[in-house]
């Protein structure tokens, strides 16, 4: 009963949210802080995380190809498809649902404890509208970027740990990367990029915005944000993957 209550409400929150804003020019400023919090402030994360996930996923799998059977060019061909596919979307949107999910269930759990938000809706400021669309329609922008560039540098680093350690050149590996190339797998890694940059948005968002008590409440709902928003990515994932794929 309690997950059917939470339920209705972030429905009722979502459904709160879409209205005409009352003044363009204030929501494309909040709209483009957010891009540069969600989207510039993760690039470091992200990269750091893409690279080394991308140059793991070289080695092991060398380790794992023993057999000289096996052409070398197939370690680019499994790092490039498990890094499009699974790695840059799910692994990069898990760590920034605990980078950006917590700072947008902080944000407007302190706003709601310190009363900015009682005091937005008696001015008549649609608060849903003014405080969380704006997070959401960055994160929707932003998220997805941020999965392409996780794309990228995850191959790169893949193409440089191989080089560097000796398992195999660089044109060899650029030689895997063009083996059997599917497109629909980057379609299908944004088509996940999207659904997961919702999810980062719109959960924290709820918690963050029904907020009840003091500080120590902000520190729950936040990590609670992210746990649930880990649970739902993971189960957007297998969904997506059943259907799609």
């Amino acid at each position: 009963m309690n997950i059917i209550t939470h339920f209705g409400k972030y429905v009722i929150m979502l459904k709160g949210m879409i209205s005409k804003p009352e003044n363009t020019k204030v929501y494309w400023k909040e709209f483009m802080l957010q891009c540069n919090d969600i989207g510039v402030g993760s690039l470091g994360i992200v990269s750091i995380v893409s690279v080394f996930i991308g140059a793991v996923s070289a080695v092991q799998t060398s380790y794992q190809l023993v057999s000289p059977l096996i052409p070398k060019t197939t370690i680019a061909q499994i790092v490039r498809d498990t890094v499009i596919l699974e790695f840059a979307p799910t692994l990069v949107c898990i760590v920034l649902a605990g980078v950006v999910g917590s700072k947008i269930a902080s944000e407007l759990g302190n706003m709601r404890v310190s009363e900015q938000i009682d005091a937005l809706e008696i001015m008549g400021i649609n608060t849903k509208t003014f405080l969380i669309m704006p997070k959401i329609t960055a994160a929707l922008v932003m998220i997805p970027l941020l999965v392409i560039l996780s794309m990228v540098l995850g191959i790169w680093g893949g193409r440089f740990a191989g080089n560097a350690s000796g398992i195999l050149s660089y044109d060899t590996f650029d030689r895997g990367l063009l083996l059997d190339f599917r497109a629909f797998n980057v379609w299908f890694a944004l088509i996940k990029g999207y659904t997961f940059a919702f999810i980062i948005s719109s959960i924290p968002a709820y918690y963050g915005y029904h907020v009840q008590g003091g500080a120590l409440e902000i520190g729950r709902s936040s990590t609670k944000a992210v746990v649930v928003s880990c649970i739902m990515i993971l189960l957007s994932d297998y969904i997506l993957a059943a259907l799609l794929l």
